[in-house]
């Protein structure tokens, strides 16, 4: 009987499996695919912060491969923009860091299963392909379409993201360079188009010493391109651009994080949780510090309920509250966009809090000046005013996220009321 189970091995899975192991328990990572295979294959950006807070090195040289620190965001292809500085993130190869943490793992003592399907639980025993395996703790880190051994609604398409990312060679240099500058950037910058198909797309480009990378994404299921095909067109469109280096493509969930993250000795993790920030659609450094909370819990005798309630007051607020944005932002038409940065409501300073996952902190000066700047926009700013509000409702709900069981079923119905969605938590479920 091992004492953690957890199903996946990709990002969230193997940080889980490494942080137990290395809290002397006896862990069991089980894998759907080959181990090499588990997890994403594409760049994506994270705050190196969230190593920190997870308690795992940062990436190094070959995982990092470029630092970012400036982005300029382009409603449409211009000439409206807004340039954020002063970021932190690292564009990190997650085949990369998938293995440092499997390997981490292996030598903290954890075990590696690979081409194990889990079929299901019943009590302490999973049903797997590999017979059944017993376990004091089940941790499900298996994905978006998992085995949902929690049993919760499955995300509806319309809080999904299709997002693809591509790094390629480039075939003509001067070309690439005359594209950057047509859109009022160089080389060595970051440009992000925006609001070209719907409020929620992206097409996001740079150029490094390792080739250009693309990262596209938005919400099919409201009759827009996906991901993958605004990448395809766009690479189609630009000779200059060159063969395919590493990438993929897939689909993200968006929405709040589920209001249950554990239940008896069972938690998930990562995008089986939904702890995927649903203004920009990532979640890695969330399942860091998330498999940092769940070991700690586990570790302290807290089990998995404890770090469910740890984790929905710490980051459910911030979470839920940027769904808020993003449900309002995904329907601003391009001109709205515009409007919001002519009227400077989209500055800078709110560029960069979107990105690096945090809420905006502003002085009483600066709150001023957005006042100010919102008549402006009216009546634009009539909705960001009501936004606003709904966010700061949210935030105090998940400050209050229970610690008894028995109430969750009550707080998950306000939470269902703000944002006008069936509960997650049903009596029976």
């Amino acid at each position: 009987m091992a004492e953690v189970v957890v199903i996946g091995a990709g990002t969230a899975g193997a940080a889980v499996a490494l942080l137990c192991a290395e809290r002397g328990m006896e862990v069991l990572c089980l894998e759907r695919n080959a181990l090499d295979s588990a997890g994403a294959h594409w760049v994506n950006d994270v705050d190196p912060r969230a190593f920190d807070e997870a308690g795992i090195a940062r990436p190094g040289d070959g995982e990092c491969l470029h630092q970012l620190h400036a982005m300029t965001v382009v409603a449409g292809f211009g000439p409206h923009r807004v340039v954020a500085h002063g970021l932190e993130l690292c564009e990190v190869d997650m085949t990369a860091l998938v293995d440092r943490l499997q390997s981490l793992g292996r030598a903290a003592g954890a075990r590696f299963m690979s081409n194990v399907e889990v079929r299901g639980l019943e009590a302490d025993r999973l049903d797997t392909s590999e017979g059944t395996i017993r376990a004091r703790f089940v941790v499900d880190a298996s994905g978006l379409n998992g085995v949902r051994l929690l049993d919760l609604p499955r995300v509806p398409r319309n809080h999904l993201c299709v997002a693809a990312q591509g790094v390629y060679e480039l075939a003509n240099l001067g070309a690439a360079e005359s594209f950057f500058v047509e859109h009022g950037g160089e080389l060595g910058e970051t440009l992000c188009f925006t609001g070209f198909e719907g409020g929620y797309s992206i097409l996001r480009a740079g150029i490094t010493a390792g080739g250009l990378h693309l990262l596209t994404g938005s919400i099919p299921a409201r009759g827009y391109r996906s991901g993958k095909q605004i990448l395809d067109d766009f690479v189609a469109e630009h000779p200059w651009i060159g063969p395919r280096l590493k990438g993929g493509a897939r689909a993200i969930p968006i929405r709040r994080p589920y209001d249950l993250l554990a239940r008896g000795d069972v938690a998930s993790i990562g995008d089986a949780a939904c702890q995927v920030f649903p203004a920009h659609g990532s979640g890695i450094g969330a399942g860091l510090i998330a498999a940092r909370m769940l070991a700690d819990a586990l570790a302290e005798g807290k089990g998995p309920e404890g770090y469910g309630v740890r984790w929905q007051r710490a980051h459910g607020g911030r979470f839920a509250a940027y769904d808020v944005f993003r449900r309002v932002s995904e329907d601003f038409s391009l001109e709205q966009l515009e409007t919001l940065i002519e009227s400077e409501i989209m500055d800078p300073a709110s560029v960069s809090f979107g990105l690096q996952q945090s809420l905006p902190s502003l002085s009483p000066k600066e709150m001023l000046k957005k006042a100010r700047n919102a008549v402006r926009a009216m009546p634009l700013a009539l909705t960001l005013g009501a936004m606003s509000a709904k966010m700061a409702a949210v935030l105090a709900l998940y400050k209050a996220y229970p610690s008894d069981p028995a109430r969750l079923e009550r707080w998950s119905g306000l939470v269902s009321l703000l944002f006008g969605d069936p509960r997650d938590i049903r009596r029976g479920n």
